[in-house]
């Protein structure tokens, strides 16, 4: 079974029920009548708006006319309609929505288009006038033809990174004899929005097969333009209509038992899930350049490329002449990002230092009108900062100066370049799962790893040892100006001293780093935590575990192993917790491609936060279908949620998830403390967790 079909299987388990406002807004056309007006006084009035009647009527057939009056049962205001309201098939032209008392005019603004059903959706925007309850999920549809198509197909939509419901985005589907490019080039056949919830309904469907998609339409085309968020299925569905018949028992006024049957028609497919993502698609240029200082340039890329920069000086005569076309490596040192985006030149050439402005040749790659990557030059003028200010304030001083005193103007002055410094990353405290890491404020010719050397003072101890085959080498992450050191097996809340001798460090600027000692504290085992996650419903897939802070963002992460994923050295906090399927097995999340019909890597979350205190190890147990996904995310780290009815209560808070024993200890999950704590009444403590997911 394919990922998105156990998605799709965990939606049928509970599918999607029919927004209570569209049940209303059937059994308004069938029988005609409007509600009884409301009673003055009494309880708050807490009923949305009920619709009366329209004109033309809801389903009617052959209409020529593109103005439509509908009445409700009190006077109504209209919310935020730009945004809310939505007609199919997609407008080129904003209709012209108003509202008066108990009435709503719409002007359909573009040609009526023959033989077509016409669905005006209005999400939430009708409202009563006094109140503001909302009529959630009103729709009104007609015909300009003798048909009228009454197919209609429901899901939700998620982030496929965060599982946040999407609110507000269009839905909309092509038919499936529409070539596939039509996502990016035609407007949508059919079109609605999703609700608060995610939810959607796609309405008035004729008879076919159709591809779905959702679309963050940021210029309101109604079509996918690359840098816009997106989600497709990746199999074409069909509208169907299961009529059913229902068998239920009434009781009367004297006890007595009737059965009576009913017909209920289920329109199919009803469990459409659709993630979204972006494909982080970015066009390719040049978007910044400046000179930082005499020795420091920063050029900035608006996208990533697989392809450095090349760099060249450009100077037909002048001080510069003899460096006329040499490439970077012969006059600057570059610190570049792990994309190459972002380029930080060091400028090593003492000649093209003292040069106020430079003639820089870039070649690039860039995004052209089509859409590719092609190779492109720029010759870009880099200013010393500030120089013509320097220049500005000497000629104020135009006294003749003594010939003592005299300094030759045609004689650059020798760069002022600050002392080296290093530094490291961590402070004060090292963590005692993670490297030592070093920062260096310029970079690096050479250095010499037998001239440093770590001490360790063990906690309670007076006596500095050596740390055997301690070394330093370059950062993983290829920065110029950092460095990492060996492998440490860290002792607990001990003393390190690292001693950096002046022959170690050699800059590019021919500096040698004055001799150097850091000294700084590992930090103390029993002020960590670890979870532990035995995890069911991976079916031997690769995932990771990402633990979440309340903010929704990853601060470690594990691979889950034989359905094992440990996390260890925790600060006490609050967690949460994120399982993403591993599909390319790079260990991290991946986007999708809708181009190439890649899915984004499926997500799921823990439904508790779990509090971690300190020095506590915490055991939980996951089964990452057992929850539905539209419930998986817990409210303290939803951002999209429902916006509060009037009268409404706010979401109660989540409970949390640790508790207290006999004797005052953390009990959490199975109850396993940092001490291996065993509950000394028996077991390992009680899995509240379990129990908190069942009723859920």
């Amino acid at each position: 079974m394919t990922n998105l079909r156990q998605l799709r299987h965990l939606m049928r388990r509970r599918p999607m029920t029919i927004l209570p406002a569209v049940v209303a807004l059937i059994a308004a056309i069938a029988t005609g009548c409007a509600s009884m007006g409301r009673p003055e006084g009494g309880p708050r009035d807490t009923m949305p708006p009920v619709f009366v009647s329209g004109s033309p009527a809801p389903g009617a057939l052959n209409v020529t006319t593109n103005k439509i009056r509908l009445r409700f049962n009190e006077n109504i205001d209209l919310k935020n309609v730009q945004q809310t309201v939505i007609v199919s098939p997609a407008q080129k032209r904003q209709p012209l929505i108003s509202s008066v008392g108990p009435w709503i005019n719409v002007e359909l603004r573009d040609t009526l288009r023959d033989s077509m059903t016409y669905t005006i959706d209005f999400g939430d925007a009708i409202t009563d006038l006094n109140e503001g309850n909302p009529l959630d999920g009103f729709a009104y549809a007609f015909s300009t033809g003798p048909v009228i198509d009454t197919l209609s197909v429901s899901g939700m939509v998620f982030e496929a990174r965060t599982l946040e419901p999407a609110q507000g985005m269009l839905v909309g589907v092509y038919n499936t004899h529409e070539p596939d490019s039509a996502i990016a080039t035609m407007p949508f056949e059919r079109v609605t929005r999703t609700n608060q919830l995610g939810q959607f309904t796609i309405r008035n469907l004729a008879p076919g097969s159709y591809r779905i998609y959702a679309l963050n339409d940021m210029n309101s085309d109604y079509h996918w333009d690359r840098s816009e968020d997106v989600a497709f299925l990746g199999e074409a569905i069909t509208p169907v209509a299961e009529t059913s018949v229902v068998t239920d028992s009434l009781k009367a006024a004297d006890g007595t038992d009737s059965i009576v049957t009913s017909t209920t028609v289920t329109y199919l497919p009803n469990d459409i899930l659709l993630t979204w993502f972006n494909e982080n698609y970015k066009p390719a240029y040049m978007t910044k350049y400046e000179r930082n200082s005499e020795s420091r340039m920063t050029l900035l890329f608006n996208a990533p490329t697989d392809s450095a920069p090349e760099l060249r000086i450009v100077a037909s005569d002048g001080p510069l002449a003899a460096l006329n076309g040499k490439p970077s490596s012969e006059w600057a040192a570059i610190d570049m990002s792990a994309g190459r985006d972002s380029l930080d030149i060091w400028i090593t050439d003492s000649a093209v230092i003292r040069t106020d402005s430079l003639l820089i040749s870039a070649r690039y790659l860039m995004t052209d009108t089509t859409d590719r990557l092609v190779w492109a030059t720029d010759t870009v003028k880099m200013f010393m900062r500030n120089s013509g200010k320097k220049k500005k304030n000497s000629d104020k001083n135009d006294e003749p100066k003594a010939d003592d005193e005299a300094t030759d103007s045609t004689a650059p002055a020798a760069p002022e370049i600050p002392k080296m410094a290093i530094s490291i990353d961590g402070g004060k405290t090292q963590q005692l799962n993670r490297p030592l890491r070093l920062t260096i404020d310029r970079p690096l010719a050479r250095f010499d790893s037998s001239a440093v050397k770590l001490e360790l003072k063990p906690e309670g101890d007076s006596v500095w040892t050596a740390v055997k085959g301690f070394g330093l080498r370059r950062s993983d992450s290829g920065r110029l100006l950092q460095l990492m050191g060996s492998p440490v097996e860290w002792q607990s809340g001990a003393s390190y001293r690292l001693t950096v001798d002046s022959a170690a460090l050699l800059s590019v600027y021919g500096e040698v780093l004055p001799k150097t000692v850091l000294e700084f504290n590992a930090r103390k085992a029993d002020e960590y935590s670890a979870i532990f996650f035995n995890i069911s419903g991976t079916d031997g897939r690769d995932a990771v575990v990402e633990l979440l802070n309340k903010s929704d963002e990853p601060v470690a992460s594990a691979k889950v192993t034989n359905g094992r994923a440990e996390l260890r050295y925790l600060e006490p906090a609050t967690y949460y917790a994120r399982l993403f399927f591993d599909t390319n097995g790079n260990g991290i999340y991946d986007t999708g491609s809708l181009l190439d019909s890649i899915q984004p890597e499926e997500t799921a979350y823990y439904p508790k936060k779990i509090a971690v205190k300190k020095n506590w190890d915490i055991e939980q147990t996951w089964d990452i279908y057992e929850v539905p996904i539209d419930l998986q995310k817990p409210n303290d780290i939803k951002k999209n949620k429902p916006k509060k009815k009037p009268g409404e209560e706010p979401l109660p808070e989540e409970e949390d998830e640790d508790q207290l024993d006999q004797f005052g200890r953390p009990i959490n999950g199975n109850g396993l403390g940092g001490n291996n704590y065993t509950n000394p009444f028996g077991g390992r403590g009680n899995n509240r967790n379990q129990q908190l997911m069942n009723t859920r």
